[in-house]
């Protein structure tokens, strides 16, 4: 039961700094200050926005259950189930 749950929050925790690094990689073109924005520019940075948006959510999810999985490591442990 305790290598299960140990496998388990390695596994999430990778999982997890995976999407943050894929969220991080991608950068927004900048736009100059006499630059006007037309809706084509306006689509990708919604995108992009929503995009990394995604992508955080499941690292912090991937991250929660990490945490809960060893949480509940720790809890067998105390237990005496090992």
């Amino acid at each position: 039961m305790i290598l299960a749950l140990d496998i388990l929050a390695m596994i999430a925790a990778f999982v997890s700094s995976v999407l943050w690094f894929m969220a991080s990689g991608k950068s927004l073109r900048r736009v100059q200050r006499g630059e006007s924005i037309d809706e084509h520019d306006m689509n990708r940075i919604i995108t992009a926005f929503n995009r990394n948006q995604i992508l955080n959510g499941r690292a912090a999810l991937a991250t929660a259950v990490s945490a809960i999985a060893v949480a509940l490591r720790f809890l067998v442990q105390l237990l005496g189930f090992a």
